[in-house]
């Protein structure tokens, strides 16, 4: 079932992880935050959704990076539910697409809920102080991949946080498939 995010909560403070990454090594939100701003993703393997999109959330991270914004993909489906979305999985994935970032396994899922994350992908652009300003959609694609042309919805926006610290007034919601919490025990 396909989920929408929230209206991005302007100024709210990113919250801080450590976190496993596919490489073998603890990533926290420092490690991660850029100069010019940092864009925390939630993503997983087997979303229709994220597979929809996946080289140009490859693209686009790339081109932020170079503007000076961090980067971050962070997977907290539950594995058990869902074991395309295992952490060896994770691993298979990052090095078959060539991740220009760290792709994260949140295995207990805190982060997820300290983030409140919706669906995958949820996008959180924060800017060089750690607020939120930008909680939105990559561009218009849905579950099939829209045509080439489409504009890039989070690009832009992130390249204005980049630029002024302040993330557009008007951002369209991401959506995508709800994220596959572990049964509550």
């Amino acid at each position: 079932m396909a989920t929408e995010t929230p209206v991005c909560n302007f100024g709210w403070p990113a919250p801080d992880f450590s976190l496993t990454g596919t490489d073998g090594q603890t990533h926290t939100l420092t490690d991660i935050a850029g100069p010019n701003g940092t864009l925390v993703m939630f993503i997983c393997n087997h979303c229709p959704f994220v597979l929809a999109v996946l080289d140009r959330i490859i693209r686009d991270a790339r081109d932020l990076q170079d503007l000076g914004v961090g980067v971050v993909a962070i997977c907290s489906n539950d594995a058990t539910s869902h074991p395309a979305d295992s952490f060896e999985n994770m691993q298979k994935m990052a090095v078959e697409k060539g991740f220009p970032f760290p792709y994260l396994h949140d295995a207990d899922q805190t982060v997820a809920r300290a983030f409140d994350a919706a669906c995958t992908p949820d996008f959180f652009g924060f800017n060089a102080d750690l607020k939120l300003q930008y909680r939105g959609r990559l561009d218009a694609s849905r579950n099939t991949t829209g045509p080439a042309d489409l504009r890039r919805d989070l690009y832009e926006a992130m390249k204005l946080v980049a630029e002024t610290g302040q993330g557009p007034s008007d951002q369209i919601p991401s959506m995508g498939c709800s994220i596959k919490w572990k049964p509550e025990t």
